[in-house]
């Protein structure tokens, strides 16, 4: 008996030390402790040297004195300025202590060296409104850096300090990023010199608001003011994102940290170091989730895709024959699997670049080529009201028509106005006083006579798309009828 125990004992140490060997190669620089935990000291001493502080100076006498909040005196000035917008001549203190226009230099973030000829990538915020740029290096020597360029839309700054032979950072990839594995980032939290921390990965692609052109990675990593600009790292020492918001109650860490993938940021800065500007790809359409009762609606399995709300006048989308209730399903080979994931996609497409887009229409697969030009030529569409009425006790709203010329004034082709909403389909569709229904299961709605009509020949029970014009903005609701 006692022989065997040990053979299972000894079968049970070997297949775990085969586990470690087999783990080993992702470990790269952390390697594991003696109690098989992950050691990131190599990791920090590897790449301690590519992180850098970056400082900032404002000069300028014309910005107009303003008086800080009483609520917000005292409170760290990068989170005042990142997360309430607070203007960088609120913190410039006059002798008589007022807010005034004395230079100010300012602490405000970290950055990273990616190449040995001094180019440096931070956080747009970090930089923005400054007159001058002082980059602390490692070894405590202080440079002016050039600004190269920003692009407000990523959070992304590229700058340049004069220097050669640097050590710069390894740079890797965020395509290939999983939830659950370790990351660590090395920073200057409220000032405190190559602070490092770690986490893991918590969620990818996640979209934030007023951030469309970002799939941010999201993690638990203690990230707090100061390390906005800083890098990422994956386990083999290769930085996968830059650090640029967290979400807080407080103004520190609350395991919600959002960092740009760097996919993202070596393409805009390859573009800021080759033209100064960024120049994004733009298809011209509006698009909305698909939802659960919207999927069946569309002929979809599960929910999945972009849905087209509305397809804008010269734009490539109208062009190639894109139309309002497509869902794009690819895009340049790339799956879109929220209505999230296809703005970015989009976004890194080069202008006049020819991609094939696979869409769903009216539950068949299709599949057009388009090429994208630059993001400047986007259109919006605004809207307005005007009368004539009609009740509908079916869809449980008051419907009324329209004057064809206010609504080619606005760019439509018809619609009829909904001008107040009752108990029944259409308040559970989400119908709202002041929409313009323009199709019914992809039917067109010109008039309240043919509404009605329409309205006769629906099916019952099923989940029927609805297109409405809402605020300027073409939204699909799923509307069944009783």
């Amino acid at each position: 008996m006692r022989l065997q125990l040990v053979s299972k004992n000894s079968l049970v140490a070997a297949m775990l030390v085969l586990a470690v060997m087999l783990l080993q190669p992702n470990l790269s620089y952390a390697k594991t402790n003696k109690y098989g935990l992950p050691d990131f000291t190599e990791l920090a001493e590897q790449n301690n040297k590519v992180v850098v502080n970056i400082s900032t100076i404002q000069k300028k006498s014309d910005k107009k004195r303003q008086q800080m909040p009483e609520q917000f005196k005292g409170m760290p000035e990068e989170l005042l300025r990142h997360f309430f917008g607070i203007p960088p001549e609120m913190f410039q203190q006059q002798p008589d202590g007022r807010q005034g226009n004395k230079p100010q230099v300012s602490s405000l973030g970290s950055g990273f060296i990616i190449s040995e000829d001094g180019y440096i990538l931070t956080n747009n915020h970090v930089v923005e409104d400054a007159d001058e740029i002082i980059v602390r290096m490692r070894d405590r020597k202080e440079l002016k850096a050039e600004l190269i360029g920003t692009d407000p839309r990523t959070d992304v700054a590229l700058i340049k300090i004069n220097a050669t032979g640097l050590p710069f950072a390894k740079i890797g990839t965020s395509k290939d990023l999983k939830v659950g594995q370790w990351a660590l980032a090395i920073g200057e939290p409220f000032g405190l010199d190559y602070t490092v921390t770690h986490g893991i990965i918590s969620a990818l692609g996640r979209s934030l608001p007023e951030d469309t052109y970002v799939p941010f990675i999201q993690t638990d990593v203690p990230i707090n003011p100061g390390n906005s600009g800083g890098p990422l790292f994956n386990l083999d020492g290769e930085v996968v994102g830059i650090n640029s918001q967290i979400y807080s109650k407080s103004g520190g860490s609350m395991g919600l940290s959002f960092s740009i993938p760097i996919d993202i940021a070596m393409n805009v800065a390859e573009q800021l170091k080759k033209n100064g500007k960024v120049v994004r790809g733009f298809l011209g359409v509006q698009i909305q989730e698909v939802t659960s009762d919207l999927s069946e609606s569309f002929g979809l399995e599960k929910p999945t895709g972009a849905l087209v709300g509305e397809v804008y006048d010269n734009t490539p989308a109208k062009e190639y024959g894109i139309q309002a209730g497509d869902v794009i399903l690819e895009f340049d080979g790339k799956p879109i699997a929220k209505s999230s994931d296809l703005p970015p996609v989009v976004g890194m497409t080069p202008i006049n670049k020819k991609v094939k887009v696979k869409l769903i229409r009216q539950g068949e697969i299709k599949y057009i080529t388009v090429k994208l030009t630059s993001l400047d030529k986007s259109k919006d569409l605004a809207m307005s009201s005007n009368d004539g009425l009609l009740n509908s006790n079916q869809l449980g709203a008051t419907i009324e028509d329209l004057d064809p010329e206010w609504l080619k004034s606005k760019g439509l082709p018809y619609g009829v106005r909904v001008t107040d909403v009752f108990s029944g389909p259409a308040e559970q569709a989400g119908v709202r006083t002041g929409d313009v229904i323009v199709t019914i299961d992809f039917k067109p709605v010109k008039s309240v006579r043919e509404f009605n009509e329409l309205m006769k020949s629906l099916p019952k029970k099923r989940s029927l798309p609805v297109r409405v014009i809402r605020d300027g903005r073409s939204v699909f609701l799923p509307l069944v009828l009783d």
